[in-house]
C-alpha cells in the first residue's frame, strides 16, 4: 500500500516553481527553461502562489532552505541556472554571464516589449511609436549579431543563463515582429537563436515555434496571465507558512528558518548589487584596457567587425590572449589577406614566385574540433603563411564533408528524441529536407572553430560535399568509372551495422580488443552479451559415431555452416576424405573438406566454414564450390534457418543455439578466448560481415598506378617511413565497396533495366548487364535501350537506392571543388595542387582514394607532395578517449576552463555513470587546477613544435602554457625595445651592415641570419620542430637574455662619439624585432600582429599593410652569418657563466666584483679585450682584468673557476664578504651534509633495504647521496679558499 502521507511529505521536499501558464509570458519561460537544466528539476505549477508565499510570478519556493521563496525572473533563474552549473565555469564567465542577464533585462527586453505588445494587444497600438521601437529593436539586435559573429554561444562554448535570458527576450520579436527580410540582416543572432531553441531543454519547454513570417497583429490567447507579461516582477523573500492542518513550529525551528531566511536576503541583495553595478553608465571612457583579472586583458575600444583593431593606444603591462586575439581576423579577412588574388589582377598572372594550393581535410560536418583538427590545422596555416609571404599566388581552400552516416545518425536521433519519428515515418524525400534543415542551422560551427585558429582559409571558395557543383563532379565519376567498367556490381561479404541498416567503410570500425569473457552492451538488448568465449561442439560423421569437434567464438553462425575443413597434412582427418558431417538441426549434410588455410596447431585442427558471415570463409567457399546460406537480415534477425531459431535476434539465437546443442550432446566446453571484437563507430552496434549485392570499385589498376608513382619520385610522401605502410596497401589492395544503405549522400546514378519484351530474359540484382548508369533518367534509359536493342518505350528503370561512400565524394575533393569536370579558371591554376597535408591515420582511406581516383579521372596526380603528421595522445603516451577523460577541446586550452567545467563536459556526455567517475578521476590527476588560458599563438606554436616525435604526440599541457610565458617575454622585450628606440626613430630604408656595428651588434646579426637560414631550409623539409626551436632560441638565449642586456650600457652613453654607436645599436635592434616577428609569423600570428603594427615601417609609403603579407625573410638578404663571430661568442659567454656561477656560489647577489680573466696567450688576451664591456655587463662584474702568465699575475683573495683550457677566471671576493662569518657558515652546512649523508648510508646499508624499499624510493636514495657528495665537495672546497684568504 502507497502511504499518502509520504507521497506529501515527499512534495513538501520538493522545490516548487510558480510559473505563468501563458505561452509568450517570457519571464516565466526563463526558469522553467533554467529548471530543465537542474538535475533534479523543481514541480512547475503553472498558477499564481498562495497569497501567503508571494505576489508574483514566477516564483520558487525552496523546500531544502525552510521553504523560503524566491521570486523574479532574475534571481529565480541564476538560483536554478546555478543548480544545473550554467552560469559561466569560472569567475570571469560568471561576470560575463550577468553582463548579458543585465543587456537582456535592460536593453532587449524594453525594444521588444514595445514592438511585440501591440501586436498582442497588451498595450494600445501607437503606429509611430512601434516604428521607431521596431528600428531601435534591430539597432540592438545587430549589436548582438556583431557579438555573435565569432561564437556558437553568447559564453563559453555551451549554453549558459546569458543564452537563456537574451532569447528569451528576444522570443517575441523571433515569433511576431523579425519578418524573414530582417533575420536575414541578422545572420548571426538568427543562427544562435535557432541553436537555442532547438536544444533539447528549450523544446521541452517552447516546443517547435513558429518564426515571423509577417508583422501584423495576432489574436491574443485567452489567459489570465496576459498581464503578467507586461508587469515587472518584485524581488522578495518571505518565509513559508506550516501547513494549515500541521503542528505549530518550535523556537528552534523558527530561528533555523530566519537565519536561512537572512542569509538567503544576503544572498540576493548581493547578486542585485552586481547587477545594478553592472548598469550604472561608465561616466569616463578609458582607452587604455583595465585587468579583469589577474593575467586577463581583454579589448575594450569599439571596433566593428572587418575594421583595423585601435594601435594607437599603449600596450598593456603584460601578454594577455584576450587582448592580443581580439579584433584581428575579421579585419584580415574583410580585407582579402586569404585570397589568391590579394596583390594581383587575377590568379591566372603570371607569377614567377609560383603557385601554392592545398585544400583542407574536410572536416565532418557533424563535428566540433579536437586537438587533432588543431594540430592539422597549425600545421596548415603556418605552411599557408610561409608561403603567401613568400609572395606566391597562395590558396587554402576550405570545404566540409557531408558525412553520410554521422550526420544521418545525428538527425535520426533528433527526430526520434523531439517528435518521436523514425525517419521512416517521413519519407526519403522529407528527410533528406530535414537533413538540409539541420546542416543550414548547425552545420557551420566548425567553420566558427577554424575561425578561432586563426586559419587563413579562403572563405569564399568554401564547398561543401552536397553543393550542386560536388554534386554533379560525384555523378559524372561514378558515370565515368561504371561506363568503362572499374564500378561493377557484385555480392560480396561486407561490414554490416544491424542498427544503421547500412554497409560500413573499415574506418568506421572500432577494433575492440578483449583479453577474455566479456559482456558488452549492444542496441536493442535489455541486458549485455557475452564476448570473447571459444564453444566447442561435435558435428557427427554421416553413417557412423564418430564425430569432429570444432569451436567457434559466434556459435549462432553454425547454423550456415556448409563445410567442416582440416589441413590437407593432418593426419588425425586423413581418413574422413570424401566424408559428410551431418548438421544437428536440419537435414543439411556438408563436406569435410581439405584447405592449406587450417592451422593444425589450433584447437583440434578441424574448423567450421560459414561461407556467407565470415570473410576467411568466404573465400573457402569459393575455393570449394560451397553452398552460401544468409542466416541474417538487415536488422539482425535469423532467417534460412530451422524452427525454433527462424526470426530470433541474432545474440538470443546465441543462447538458445548453445542450449539445443547441450540438449543433443554436442556441446564440449566454453572456455575464455582473447579476441578482437568489431564495432560500429557510429552505432555501437557488433559488426556482422553479411552477404549484399553491392557497388565496388575495382583497384587493381589503380593501385598498382598508386604504388608506381611513389616509386619513381612523381609522388613524395613525407616522413618517408610511412611508404612500407603505403606500398603494403596499393600493392595487395582489395576491390572498394562503395554502396552505403543511407538515404543522406550522393544517390548512386545507376539504374536497373527491366525490358518490356519477351525476346530478353529478366535480369537479377547482381548481374551488371541490367544495371545502367545516366546523368538523369532519360539518358539512363536511352543506353539501356542501346544495350538491348529494344525502343525506349519498352525500357523501366528503378533506381538504386542506395547512396555513395563518403570517401568516393572526398577522394575527388582535390578537383571537384573547382568545377571539374567543367573546364575553369580555379581548375586550371590550381589542379593539380602542391601538397596534401593531412594525419597518417587516413594515408590509405583517403589519401590513396585521391591519388587514384585523381590518376583516374583526370590524368594527373592530386598534388605533388604528401605530409603526415603524427596522432595526437595525451601527456603519458594514452590515446584521446573519452571514457579516459583525456580529450581536450583545444578552445578550452585557448580559453582555460576549470577542472569543475572539464567534469561538467564528461557529465553532458554519453558516458555511463562508471566511466564518467573513471573520467574525472584522469582529469583530477592530469589537470588539478583545470587548464590555464594559454591562448591560440601559444597552442598552434606548441603543436608544431612536438611534431618531431615521430608517429605519435604525447602532449603535456604544461608545455603549451611555457609557450604563452613565451609569448610575455617576446611582449615584453618589444615593449622595452620600442621604449629604447624613442618616439622619434627611423629606421633605414633597408636592412644592412654600416660597418661600424659593435660586436654585439655583429653577434645578433649573425645570429639573426642563422635563424632566417634555418627557418627557410626547415619549412621546405617540414621540419617544423627545427623552426620552431631557431625562432625561440634567437628571441629567449640571444635577443632577450644577451644582446639586450649587453647593449644596456651602449645605449645609455652621451657625446657624439657614445651617441653615433647608440644610433647603430637602435638599427640593430630594429632589424632584430621586425625580421624576428615576422620569422615568428606563421605560427604566433596573433601576437606578432599586434606588435609589428607598433614598429615604425622602413618605407611607410609602400609597406605592406599586415604582417601577414609582408614578406618572409630571406637569405639573400640576411647574409650575415659569421661562424667566427659565433665561436668567440660562444667563449666569451662561457667566461659569463663561470664568473655567473662564482657569484652564486659565494652569494654575491648585488655586490659587483673586480674579475681577473687569466689567459693563457696574447690571442686569448686580445679576444677578452675585444669583449670586456659585453663580459663585464652581463656577468654584473666591477672591472674585468686580461692578465697572463702564472698565478702571481693574480692577487691573492680570489675565488677560481676554470673555463677552458684557455682562460680561468679570479673572482676577488677580499673585502667583500665576512671571511670568518663565511667559513662558520660553510662549517655548520659540512657538519649538516656529512649528518644527512650518514643516516641515508645507514638506511641503504641494512639488510632488507634491497628487497622491501620501493625501486623508485631506491633511485631517488641513490640521486640525494649523489647531490649531497656534490654539494659537500663544494663546501670543502670554499672553506680551502676562504681559509686560504684569512
Amino acid at each position: 500500500m502507497l502511504d499518502w502521507t509520504d507521497v506529501s511529505y515527499c512534495c513538501l521536499q520538493m522545490d516548487t516553481l510558480y510559473i505563468s501558464a501563458h505561452p509568450d509570458d517570457f519571464r516565466s519561460l526563463l526558469p522553467w527553461i533554467a529548471a530543465e537544466y537542474c538535475r533534479s528539476p523543481p514541480r512547475i505549477v503553472q498558477e499564481d502562489p498562495p497569497a501567503e508565499i508571494a505576489r508574483s510570478r514566477p516564483a520558487l519556493v525552496l523546500a531544502g532552505s525552510g521553504n523560503a521563496v524566491l521570486t523574479g525572473a532574475s534571481a529565480v533563474s541564476w538560483y536554478l541556472a546555478a543548480v544545473g552549473k550554467r552560469t559561466g565555469s569560472d569567475k570571469k564567465q560568471e561576470s560575463q554571464v550577468w553582463q548579458w542577464l543585465s543587456f537582456a533585462e535592460n536593453e532587449l527586453t524594453p525594444v521588444a516589449c514595445a514592438v511585440a505588445f501591440p501586436l498582442l494587444g497588451v498595450m494600445a497600438v501607437d503606429k509611430k511609436l512601434q516604428q521607431s521601437s521596431r528600428a531601435e529593436l534591430l539597432r540592438v539586435l545587430k549589436a548582438l549579431d556583431e557579438a555573435l559573429q565569432p561564437r556558437t554561444f553568447l559564453v563559453g562554448e555551451s549554453v549558459t543563463l546569458a543564452d537563456m535570458a537574451v532569447a528569451m527576450a528576444a522570443l517575441l520579436p523571433f515569433k511576431y515582429a523579425l519578418e524573414p527580410a530582417d533575420r536575414k540582416s541578422l545572420v548571426n543572432v538568427t543562427r544562435w537563436f535557432n541553436t537555442c531553441v532547438n536544444q533539447p531543454q528549450f523544446l521541452n519547454v517552447l516546443g517547435n515555434i513558429s518564426l515571423c513570417e509577417k508583422m501584423v497583429p495576432v489574436t491574443p490567447k485567452p489567459s489570465t496571465a496576459t498581464n503578467s507579461m507586461a508587469a515587472a516582477s518584485s524581488n522578495t523573500v518571505t518565509p513559508n507558512s506550516a501547513p494549515a492542518n500541521g503542528p505549530p513550529k518550535t523556537e528552534a525551528q523558527l530561528k533555523k528558518e530566519a537565519k536561512k531566511r537572512e542569509k538567503m536576503e544576503k544572498f540576493q541583495q548581493k547578486k542585485e548589487m552586481e547587477v545594478k553595478k553592472k548598469m550604472q553608465p561608465q561616466t569616463e571612457k578609458k582607452v587604455k584596457p583595465e585587468k579583469k583579472e589577474l593575467g586577463v586583458i581583454t579589448y575594450d575600444i569599439p571596433t566593428s567587425p572587418g575594421e583595423k583593431k585601435d594601435v594607437l593606444s599603449p600596450l598593456p603591462d603584460s601578454y594577455s590572449p584576450q587582448y592580443v586575439e581580439a579584433a584581428w581576423y575579421p579585419w584580415w579577412e574583410k580585407q582579402g589577406f586569404f585570397k589568391p588574388e590579394y596583390g594581383r589582377k587575377n590568379v591566372s598572372e603570371p607569377n614567377q614566385r609560383g603557385v601554392f594550393m592545398m585544400c583542407i581535410p574536410p572536416p565532418n560536418v557533424t563535428g566540433s574540433l579536437h586537438l587533432g583538427h588543431a594540430l592539422t590545422n597549425a600545421i596548415q596555416d603556418s605552411l599557408t603563411r610561409w608561403h603567401r609571404m613568400r609572395g606566391e599566388t597562395t590558396l587554402w581552400n576550405p570545404g566540409c564533408d557531408h558525412a553520410g552516416i554521422a550526420t544521418q545518425v545525428v538527425v535520426e536521433k533528433k527526430l526520434m528524441r523531439e517528435r518521436k519519428m523514425t525517419r521512416h515515418d517521413l519519407g526519403r524525400e522529407n528527410f533528406i529536407e530535414e537533413v538540409w534543415r539541420w546542416k543550414n542551422e548547425k552545420g557551420d560551427r566548425i567553420y566558427h572553430q577554424l575561425r578561432k585558429l586563426g586559419s587563413t582559409l579562403d572563405w569564399d571558395r568554401a564547398c561543401f560535399t552536397m553543393d550542386t557543383k560536388l554534386s554533379f563532379a560525384v555523378q559524372e565519376a561514378f558515370i565515368q568509372m561504371h561506363e568503362e567498367g572499374v564500378i561493377y556490381r557484385s555480392k560480396r561479404l561486407v561490414n554490416w551495422s544491424c542498427t544503421l541498416n547500412s554497409a560500413i567503410s573499415d574506418i568506421e570500425v572500432d577494433k575492440k580488443e578483449l583479453t577474455g569473457r566479456t559482456l558488452l552492451p549492444v542496441p536493442g538488448y535489455k541486458e549485455k552479451i557475452e564476448f570473447g568465449v571459444l564453444v566447442s561442439f561435435s558435428y557427427k560423421i554421416e553413417g557412423s559415431d564418430e564425430e569432429v569437434v570444432v569451436a567457434t567464438t559466434r556459435i549462432e553462425t553454425m547454423l550456415g555452416d556448409t563445410a567442416v575443413a582440416v589441413h590437407p597434412n593432418d593426419t588425425r582427418y586423413q581418413h574422413l576424405k570424401g566424408k559428410m558431417v551431418v548438421h544437428p538441426f536440419c537435414d543439411r549434410k556438408m563436406p569435410i573438406v581439405f584447405d592449406d588455410f587450417v592451422d593444425m596447431n589450433f584447437g583440434t585442427g578441424a574448423v567450421k566454414i560459414t561461407p556467407a558471415h565470415d570473410h576467411n570463409d568466404y573465400e573457402v567457399g569459393e575455393r570449394h564450390k560451397l553452398p552460401f546460406i544468409n542466416i541474417l537480415d538487415d536488422n539482425g534477425l535469423l532467417v534460412n534457418v530451422p524452427s525454433p531459431f527462424l526470426g530470433m535476434k541474432r545474440f538470443e539465437a546465441r543462447k538458445a543455439v548453445l542450449q539445443a546443442l547441450k540438449d543433443r550432446g554436442q556441446f564440449k566446453e566454453i572456455k575464455d578466448n582473447p579476441m578482437v571484437v568489431p564495432v560500429c563507430s557510429r552505432s555501437k552496434d557488433i559488426v556482422e560481415p553479411l552477404l549484399k549485392p553491392q557497388w565496388y570499385v575495382d583497384c587493381r589498376e589503380m593501385g598498382k598506378q598508386a604504388a608506381d608513382v611513389v616509386r619513381n619520385g612523381e609522388l613524395k610522401i613525407i616522413p618517408d617511413h610511412h611508404l612500407k605502410t603505403w606500398f603494403n596497401w596499393m600493392d595487395n589492395i582489395r576491390d572498394w565497396c562503395i554502396s552505403r544503405q543511407l538515404w543522406w549522400g550522393h544517390r548512386i546514378p545507376a539504374y536497373f533495366v527491366t525490358v518490356n519484351d519477351s525476346s530478353v530474359k529478366p535480369g537479377e540484382d547482381v548481374d551488371g548487364h541490367y544495371w545502367v548508369s545516366g546523368r538523369s533518367e532519360e539518358e539512363a534509359r536511352e543506353n539501356a535501350a542501346k544495350r538491348f536493342k529494344v525502343t525506349v518505350d519498352k525500357i523501366s528503370l528503378r533506381q538504386d537506392e542506395d547512396v555513395l561512400d563518403t570517401w568516393f565524394s572526398s577522394g575527388i575533393f582535390p578537383f571537384s571543388i573547382f568545377g571539374w569536370p567543367n573546364k575553369s579558371e580555379d581548375l586550371q591554376v590550381f589542379y593539380p595542387g602542391t601538397l596534401l597535408e593531412t594525419g597518417h591515420d587516413i594515408l590509405f582511406f583517403w589519401v590513396a582514394r585521391m591519388v587514384m581516383m585523381g590518376l583516374k579521372l583526370t590524368g594527373k596526380l592530386p598534388f605533388k607532395e604528401v605530409y603526415l603528421h603524427a596522432v595526437v595522445r595525451d601527456a603519458h603516451g594514452r590515446k584521446m578517449s573519452k571514457s579516459l577523460g583525456n580529450v581536450i577541446d583545444p578552445l578550452d586550452v585557448i580559453t582555460g576552463i576549470s577542472l569543475e567545467g572539464l567534469h561538467d563536459q564528461l557529465t553532458d556526455s554519453n558516458l555511463d555513470p562508471l566511466e564518467i567517475e573513471k573520467a574525472k578521476e584522469g582529469q583530477k590527476f592530469d589537470y588539478p587546477n583545470g587548464i590555464p588560458e594559454c591562448g591560440t599563438d601559444a597552442l598552434r606554436f606548441a603543436l608544431c613544435a612536438y611534431t618531431s616525435q615521430g608517429r605519435d604526440i604525447n602532449l603535456d599541457v604544461n608545455r603549451i602554457l611555457g609557450y604563452r610565458h613565451f609569448c610575455n617575454k617576446l611582449w615584453n622585450a618589444v615593449k622595452f625595445a620600442m621604449r629604447t628606440l624613442g618616439e622619434g626613430f627611423v629606421p633605414w630604408e633597408k636592412a644592412q651592415l654600416c660597418g661600424s656595428e659593435s660586436v654585439s651588434d655583429r653577434w645578433i646579426l649573425s645570429r639573426l641570419s642563422a635563424a632566417v637560414s634555418q627557418c627557410d631550409n626547415r619549412f621546405q623539409a617540414y621540419d617544423f620542430p627545427a623552426i620552431t626551436t631557431a625562432i625561440y632560441n634567437f628571441w629567449l638565449y640571444e635577443l632577450c637574455d644577451v644582446y639586450l642586456e649587453s647593449v644596456k650600457p651602449v645605449l645609455s652613453k652621451t657625446g657624439s662619439e657614445g651617441q653615433e654607436a647608440a644610433d647603430i645599436c637602435r638599427q640593430t635592434l630594429y632589424t632584430c624585432l621586425e625580421v624576428g616577428l615576422r620569422l615568428l609569423s606563421p605560427f604566433m600570428p596573433f601576437v606578432t600582429e599586434e606588435l609589428f603594427q607598433r614598429l615604425p615601417r622602413r618605407r611607410p609609403q609602400d609597406s605592406p599593410p599586415s604582417i601577414c603579407v609582408t614578406p618572409y625573410p630571406d637569405t639573400s638578404e640576411f647574409c650575415w652569418h659569421s661562424e667566427e663571430v659565433d665561436r668567440q661568442m660562444e667563449f666569451v659567454m662561457s667566461v659569463v657563466k663561470t664568473i655567473r656561477s662564482l657569484r652564486a656560489d659565494y652569494n654575491l647577489t648585488k655586490t659587483r666584483a673586480d674579475c681577473y680573466l687569466q689567459c693563457i696567450d696574447s690571442d686569448t688576451v686580445a679576444l677578452v679585450q675585444k669583449y670586456s664591456l659585453q663580459i663585464q655587463t652581463l656577468s654584473y662584474s666591477q672591472v674585468i682584468h686580461p692578465v697572463t702568465g702564472g698565478d702571481s699575475a693574480v692577487p691573492q683573495g680570489c675565488a677560481v673557476a676554470i673555463v677552458s683550457d684557455k682562460c680561468s677566471v679570479h673572482l676577488m671576493l677580499k673585502g667583500l664578504i665576512d671571511l670568518e662569518k663565511e667559513v662558520t657558515k660553510l662549517l655548520a652546512k659540512k657538519g649538516e651534509l656529512e649528518k644527512q649523508m650518514e643516516k641515508l648510508k645507514e638506511k641503504m646499508a641494512k639488510n632488507d633495504y634491497k628487497e622491501k624499499v620501493p625501486g623508485k624510493v631506491q633511485e631517488a636514495d641513490v640521486e640525494k647521496m649523489r647531490q649531497n657528495e656534490t654539494e659537500l665537495q663544494k663546501v670543502k672546497e670554499a672553506i680551502e679558499n676562504f681559509s686560504k684568504m684569512m
